[in-house]
């Protein structure tokens, strides 16, 4: 069937054909790189996030807990907790609209309040840090309540002697803290252990339509710029291989009947152009021919 086609539908065939593998080809690579753009997009700006979280963390244990220490003898303040005033803050981010999908948790394993309990799934990333103390970062994706997070995650490790007046027993801990959440939960801490992670997660959808629409975008353009080449190169053929070839065919019919007269006209020097040549160098040996059959014709007469 291929065979019985004209000369620019197997070329149309042809095209389609490399546009179509191509596209394969193309989406299947597009669609990893953009996934992993949008991935990197979102793990910056968790980071960046983690990393003003971290900064608050830092203020409070700095800055405000030396002010209200005084108090702090007689009174337990949630407030001068790192992690509690982390939180808090982050929850006022999320107000914004460009943080409203974001979620901050300091999942810990022994926490003393138990807003911060790591479920089973925080429980396995915080023991991959704790099994490989040199892990600094991990990222992916997770279930949670029926919905796919992805999420960036690092470790939280007492480096301060300050955090094990709340956190070592008990007996050590402020009796307001106490009263206020139990000394069944937040105890026996040791320096430089690893007790929970820094988790941050959006939504998976913000990547996959963040991918979705950069990879609409580039295959909207590979489209148009395959549709604009098709065309012109269809286009060209017409103009200077399917017309030129038809007009030698039918030189070539007329020539068959027996009128030299008829040219094959084509000024290019192209390979048509080579063929055009080639057809007349053969009407001129035809016609040297027919003269030389015709003349010991005229000599019998």
């Amino acid at each position: 069937m291929f065979k019985n086609l004209k000369l620019g539908k197997k070329f149309t065939l042809l095209l389609l054909s490399v546009f179509l593998g191509s596209l394969l080809l193309s989406s299947t690579a597009f669609a990893y790189v953009l996934n992993q753009n949008a991935q990197d997009q979102l793990m910056s700006k968790a980071l960046v996030l983690m990393q003003t979280m971290n900064s608050v963390r830092h203020y409070t244990n700095t800055q405000v807990n030396p002010e209200l220490e005084p108090r702090l003898e007689q009174e337990f303040l949630p407030e001068s907790v790192p992690a509690y005033a982390a939180r808090e803050v982050f929850e006022k981010l999320r107000e914004e609209t460009a943080y409203r999908e974001f979620f901050y948790k300091e999942a810990t394993l022994n926490p003393t309040n138990l807003r911060d309990k790591a479920d089973a799934f925080e429980t396995t990333v915080v023991e991959q840090f704790r099994n490989s103390p040199k892990l600094s970062e991990l990222q992916g994706f997770r279930k949670s309540a029926g919905n796919n997070l992805f999420y960036v995650a690092r470790p939280i490790q007492i480096k301060e002697q300050s955090c094990l007046q709340c956190h070592s027993t008990p007996s050590a801990a402020p009796a307001s803290m106490i009263e206020r959440y139990g000394e069944a939960n937040g105890f026996n801490w040791q320096l430089n252990e690893i007790v929970g992670a820094q988790m941050i997660s959006v939504p998976a959808r913000q990547v996959v339509s963040s991918a979705a629409q950069a990879f609409l975008l580039l295959m909207s353009i590979l489209l148009v710029v395959f549709a604009i080449a098709i065309f012109a190169v269809n286009a060209l053929l017409r103009r200077f291989v399917v017309r030129p070839l038809s007009r030698m065919a039918q030189v070539a019919e007329v020539v068959s009947t027996g009128d030299m007269g008829a040219e094959f006209e084509y000024s290019a020097k192209d390979e048509v152009g080579d063929i055009a040549k080639a057809f007349n160098r053969m009407k001129v040996s035809l016609s040297m021919a027919m003269q030389m059959l015709e003349q010991p014709q005229q000599y019998k007469d």
